[in-house]
């Protein structure tokens, strides 16, 4: 049988990071504890089960709108305008599977063969999959360590060619956990708009800030309406990155090619999950601030407790459920370091190499992923690791 040769080339590209790894040494029964997954570690919050639940029993249970339903997609565009202030119609956002459906149908519409996208390194690996299977390319932008990995417009400008047809940025950054200034977004939207590109932003971390770092979306900026795709999700913050749910946004004429994408890749979202993730729209949003909340104070215990490391610096992030250490100081690549705490500590951090060249000298330490009994426990091997390297 001929097999698509292609495609399983660009399967075997990236793998899990320390997941896989993980998995094999949990299997003989260690006790791990794993701080690599972006995933919260807080229930539902209850209104929004309960949303579901009523939605089961009341019979909401056929095919709906392609876009999504569209009480939904009215409580979508009212968030949108108070929080995010884009204006944008019903029939300008689009429901998805999550986050990671709605970039994979904004890249299958706007990327064609050869079309370059360019990611800032540390990146969001799956982007770059994502990228390939449209046909495009992804170039890196490399941003600088020394200067807290902020947008430069020199680091753009050097990556950009003929062929560049995308920026993709992630706000709040993961793994970074920068909040984008508005001047540093108006960098981005300077380029775009000089050189005719489209933006992506991926803002699945827009509600998780701490202190007086403050989410923008892109696409506010004068003249980005018109260029940017805008993913959102309910994954983090109202921690339900099971459900997956999540939507985008974008001009009314990128939206044909998008929703095109969508209806022949999954038709539309489970329409009872829609219910719930409308509560966690409209309902009280108490839980969802407590979370985050709850976040910022395991963000101190991590940053803390690192800083005490020998050979570790740690910044504090300013939004995301990442840490992301400084570790150079070691002497140690960061992959083989974060295979040797996992083996040693049965810790499971993520190289920073992962996310590209620009991670390397790094860890990716998800702060957000675990209760914070069992952060300290982690916090406490991991000094045990550093003191004995």
């Amino acid at each position: 049988m001929r097999w698509p040769a292609r495609r399983l080339a660009q399967a075997s590209k990236k793998s899990f990071g320390m997941y896989e790894q993980a998995l094999a040494l949990e299997a003989q029964g260690a006790d791990l504890i794993h701080l690599e997954f972006g995933r919260p570690h807080a229930d539902t919050p209850s209104h929004i089960k309960e949303a579901t639940k009523k939605a089961l029993d009341d019979g909401i249970v056929h095919y709906g709108d392609f876009r999504g339903t569209l009480a939904f997609r009215q409580a979508l565009a009212a968030k949108l305008a108070d929080f995010n202030k884009l204006d944008y119609g019903v029939d300008e956002i689009l429901v998805t599977n999550g986050l990671t459906h709605a970039s994979f149908a904004a890249f299958m519409a706007a990327i064609d063969p050869g079309d370059e996208v360019l990611l800032l390194d540390p990146y969001y690996p799956q982007h770059i999959g994502k990228t390939e299977m449209a046909g495009g390319r992804v170039v890196t932008a490399p941003l600088d360590k020394d200067d807290g990995f902020a947008i430069r417009r020199e680091a753009i400008e050097a990556a950009l060619t003929p062929a560049t047809r995308m920026i993709v940025i992630v706000n709040p950054a993961n793994p970074t956990g920068r909040v984008y200034s508005r001047a540093e977004l108006q960098i981005v939207a300077n380029i775009a708009i000089e050189h005719d590109l489209l933006v992506l932003s991926d803002e699945v971390y827009e509600y998780i800030t701490y202190g007086n770092a403050e989410h923008l979306s892109i696409a506010a900026l004068p003249g980005m309406r018109a260029r940017t795709i805008t993913c959102f999700a309910f994954t983090k913050a109202y921690s339900m990155d099971g459900w997956r749910i999540g939507y985008l946004t974008a001009d009314a004429a990128l939206m044909p090619a998008i929703l095109r994408i969508a209806m022949t890749d999954v038709t539309h979202v489970n329409v009872f999950v829609q219910e719930g993730a409308m509560a966690a729209v409209t309902g009280p949003q108490e839980p969802m601030l407590a979370m985050v909340e709850a976040d910022r104070v395991k963000r101190d215990i991590v940053v803390q407790a690192l800083n005490q490391m020998p050979g570790v610096t740690c910044p504090e992030p300013q939004g995301t459920i990442y840490a992301f250490p400084d570790i150079s100081a070691t002497g140690v690549a960061a992959q083989e370091l974060a295979t040797r705490i996992l083996n040693d500590a049965h810790v499971v951090v993520e190289a920073g190499s992962f996310y590209g060249a620009g991670g390397e000298g790094h860890l990716r330490v998800c702060f957000g992923s675990v209760s914070e009994a069992r952060l300290r426990e982690g916090m406490e091997r991991l000094g045990a690791f550093f003191n004995a390297l």
